[in-house]
């Protein structure tokens, strides 16, 4: 559905954006992080065609940007930071006016009936925008975006000044807007971008650094493969038959946290999940596991590591 060959943008001797490609695939919901000033922002403009790349070449749904723009263009709803909403006008002369801005030739009652019924704002239609709550005014956005019914969105901070109420809505419409469309995201809200998003890719000094699903970046960027245990036994006894289990490259006790039990911290061998055996064989002493959790790393201490090691010249960073 996307594809980024080489995107570069210079502004002057600054290099915003260093060379990156990546492809995204019809139906993804892309997460796309970066700290201020990494060339997020940068890259979203050149993929909505408002800015023209130094060099490089983004293809949206079959189209080139710098040789088809209005084609490719036509194939992109767009939803930057702050909307652009027209606040004198009532929900339905805006939409109507961006229905006739994108020379939009499908059924227009229909149509935009229906992207009312998905956005859930039937119910303000006639009302003046800036009479409108913060959340609907977002969902007048995300309409308008929705207009032409087009493959692609691009939401840049969807979720920026909403409550905890408003963010849940607005997450969930983006995940049935996920179903129809290839979305790509944009976010500080960590775990947003990781309740809602099947890939992310993270960029620093305008390269890109990290290009996986939440989950692969959790497995790559822990440390050490760590497991807390609780067990209901004996301390020695249980030390000593935990340190036997297959793949256990060291165990080390953290102390009695509650009474007749013992806390373990495992340390597992590369590729190695002991989970199953160790529950086996405790089982089978009859000791109890009371407790076992992972140590793996949040996406927003993986994400502060990505952004404070130093940056090398390559394209997509780690990429699992």
């Amino acid at each position: 559905m996307i594809q980024v060959k080489n995107l570069t943008k210079n502004y002057g001797s600054h290099v915003a954006v260093d060379d990156i490609s990546f492809s995204i695939a019809e139906g993804e919901i892309i997460g796309f992080l970066g700290p201020n000033g990494a060339g997020k922002s940068t890259t979203m403009n050149m993929l909505t065609g408002y800015l023209s790349a130094t060099a490089g070449e983004i293809v949206i749904d079959g189209h080139d940007v710098l040789n088809e723009p209005n084609e490719a263009k036509a194939s992109i709803g767009y939803l930057p930071e702050l909307p652009p909403l027209y606040m004198d006008m009532t929900v339905r002369e805006y939409l109507n006016f961006m229905y006739d801005l994108k020379k939009c030739k499908l059924p227009r009652a229909k149509h935009i009936a229906e992207i009312c019924r998905i956005v859930k704002i039937e119910g303000v239609y006639e009302r003046l925008i800036k009479n409108l709550s913060k959340g609907y005014r977002q969902r007048v956005g995300i309409a308008q975006a929705l207009i032409g019914n087009p493959p692609v969105l691009i939401l840049d901070e969807p979720t920026v000044g909403l409550d905890p109420m408003q963010i849940i809505e607005i997450r969930t419409l983006i995940k049935t807007l996920g179903r129809h469309h290839t979305v790509i995201l944009s976010s500080h809200i960590l775990p947003e971008v990781e309740a809602v998003c099947d890939r992310l890719i993270i960029i620093n000094h305008g390269q890109i650094v990290a290009d996986a699903t939440p989950k692969q970046l959790s497995e790559e960027y822990s440390a050490s493969r760590h497991l807390t245990v609780r067990v209901a036994g004996g301390e020695q006894a249980v030390v000593e038959l935990v340190s036997k289990v297959p793949g256990v490259k060291k165990v080390s006790v953290l102390g009695e946290k509650e009474p007749g039990s013992v806390d373990l911290l495992i340390e597992q061998a590369d590729d190695a999940d002991v989970r199953a055996e160790l529950f086996a064989r405790l089982a089978a002493r009859n000791w109890p596991i009371l407790s076992l959790r992972s140590s793996e790393r949040t996406l927003e201490e993986i994400f502060m590591s990505l952004i404070h090691q130093p940056t090398t010249k390559k394209n997509g960073g780690v990429s699992v």
